[in-house]
């Protein structure tokens, strides 16, 4: 911008000085207060469990056995892939956005995958009798990851929306910003995963 104090120097400027003055924080101001917000809420959640666990380490380790451990990596594994896909495809999107449509239906498909095996690890759960009024450790098992879920499911819709803007042609600044803050969203949803799997399944 002409008025800007920094258009004066612009041109005496190293390019590596250039390219850091150009970084900026992926999506809009409001996405990240929504995923502040989001985090520490989980991260008291999780205090409370480990808070509650510590009052009765044998039922919460004797709970636990009955988890599969197997499916756990599996969507670990999942959204792991799914985020490096939604982040070539933002990449991709700034550059040809032609090409990043495939990278977000990758991502798509990778967080359907992890729908699919919750589906499968509650209904083996439920047919066993294991509920939400089972125990403690189950009624936190439900809760947290019901909620994750709910994120998986919601990010699912960002994703679709994320690969519509990638039909577009030549998308605006609006566009891209709103890809890098599905994508942030998104990175928050692995990232829950990736505390809640060990806090869940394999904490001793």
């Amino acid at each position: 911008m002409e008025n800007s104090p920094l258009s004066s120097t612009d041109a005496h400027m190293p390019a590596k000085v250039k390219s850091v003055a150009k970084k900026h924080i992926p999506g809009e101001p409001g996405v990240w207060l929504f995923l502040l917000g989001d985090m520490v809420i989980f991260g008291l959640f999780f205090v409370v469990f480990l808070y509650h666990r510590g009052q009765d380490v044998s039922l919460y380790l004797e709970s636990q056995r009955a988890l599969d451990q197997n499916i756990g990596i599996v969507n670990t594994l999942l959204l792991l892939t799914s985020s490096w896909f939604v982040v070539t495809g933002v990449r991709m999107a700034r550059k040809d956005v032609s090409r990043a449509g495939v990278w977000i239906a990758l991502a798509f498909g990778c967080g359907v995958g992890f729908v699919i095996n919750k589906f499968f690890e509650y209904q083996a759960k439920l047919r066993t009798g294991i509920t939400l009024f089972t125990n403690d450790f189950y009624m936190y098992y439900y809760i947290f990851t019901g909620l994750h879920l709910w994120h998986v499911i919601l990010g699912l819709g960002i994703l679709a929306y994320m690969w519509h803007l990638t039909r577009l042609k030549s998308p605006d600044s609006q566009s891209i910003a709103f890809l890098e803050g599905g994508a942030s969203f998104w990175h928050l949803v692995d990232v829950l995963w990736i505390i809640l799997f060990p806090l869940l399944y394999l904490l001793r």
